[in-house]
């Protein structure tokens, strides 16, 4: 979609939106109600490879008992502690699903925020479609594939994982961006199609080059993920749209969804909207104004905005830390709402 008809659809949608000050406090109100945490644990565990998919190797993000610190993993600074014992019992979990040549790293702000409110988190790469491991991008099986590793990671959590006896097995979510995204609609029960990934994705005149719009191309070209019923909440953030309207019916779990007013990376603020409207009317739709599609990605540290200033720049006026802020707090907030047994005083 053109930027001036993203801009106007931004502009449309800011109309229906209550007033600054309203929004201000009503951001703060989310912020206030987040649960003060000691600490987030981190910890990683390795998913041997087996009939089902290749070897996961994946970070662990829980509640801790100890004081607050902040550790140094790759290009960031991660406010955890490392190998901190979990602490509290019939915790609920959410598995983090990031984009196309994302890392277990991408969504780390949200993680910490989770596991200080109380959530287990789990993260991971994607094999074959994650940085520095793309050699599955472009087929159609990474869209069978990225589900099946979500599964597989609840399954090691639920069944192996040290900590396994403090988790909630009724009580569990994932948050998924761009492909993530999709992959937490496809785990949710939505059915991709052929036909409208084709049409949203390879309109343009250039498409013939794109792997990807080759092989949506081909007579035998399918894609049939398999949806995990454990999954009993979804945060979808910016995602990628490769469902029509009669896939989507089949989402029957809370779902929170998100969309840059902007976009980028082949997702635009009219795929969402389809989305939006074709999904269950209690489906809660947030959009962040002035924000291109990366802006969901955690807060850039200057070595990375210095590498990577594709991922990292965001449009004048835009503060991403700030909004972060605002977008974990509602994050905590709705799975607080949605997997979080009544009166259980967490």
């Amino acid at each position: 979609m053109p930027l001036h008809d993203a801009l106007a659809r931004a502009r449309a949608v800011t109309a229906f939106r209550p007033p600054m000050i309203a929004r201000w406090l009503f951001a703060a109100a989310l912020l206030a109600c987040v649960r003060p945490g000691a600490a987030a644990g981190y910890a990683t565990l390795a998913i041997p490879a087996s009939d089902e998919g290749p070897g996961l190797r994946v970070a662990v993000w829980t509640p801790c008992a100890g004081a607050r610190g902040a550790m140094a993993i790759g290009p960031y600074t991660v406010a955890a502690v490392a190998d901190c014992p979990p602490s509290g019992d019939a915790l609920p979990l959410i598995v983090i699903s990031h984009g196309q040549g994302g890392t277990s790293l991408s969504h780390h702000d949200t993680a910490v925020a989770l596991a200080d409110a109380g959530y287990v988190v789990a993260s991971f790469n994607h094999p074959g479609d994650t940085h520095g491991d793309d050699k599955h991008t472009s087929t159609l099986a990474i869209f069978e594939s990225r589900p099946a590793d979500v599964s597989r990671t609840i399954s090691h959590m639920l069944e192996t994982w040290d900590g396994r006896a403090r988790i909630d097995p009724a009580s569990i979510g994932v948050f998924g961006f761009s492909r993530g995204g999709y992959t937490a609609l496809a785990l949710a029960g939505a059915k991709p199609s052929i036909a409208a990934s084709a049409a949203r994705l390879c309109g343009h005149w250039l498409s013939f080059t794109d792997r990807l719009c080759r092989r949506l191309g081909d007579d035998d070209a399918r894609v049939a993920p398999r949806a995990d019923p454990r999954v009993r909440a979804a945060v979808v953030v910016d995602p990628l749209n490769l469902f029509d309207e009669a896939g989507l019916r089949g989402v029957q779990v809370p779902v929170q969804l998100w969309a840059s007013a902007l976009g980028g990376a082949g997702v635009t603020l009219a795929d969402v909207e389809a989305l939006r409207a074709a999904l269950p009317p209690t489906t809660e739709f947030r959009v962040a104004q002035g924000a291109g599609h990366f802006a969901f990605l955690a807060p850039c540290p200057p070595a990375l905005q210095a590498s990577a200033p594709e991922i990292c720049d965001d449009p004048e006026g835009f503060d991403r830390a700030a909004w972060h802020r605002t977008m974990n707090a509602e994050v905590v907030a709705f799975f607080d709402r949605t997997l979080r047994r009544a009166g259980d005083g967490r």
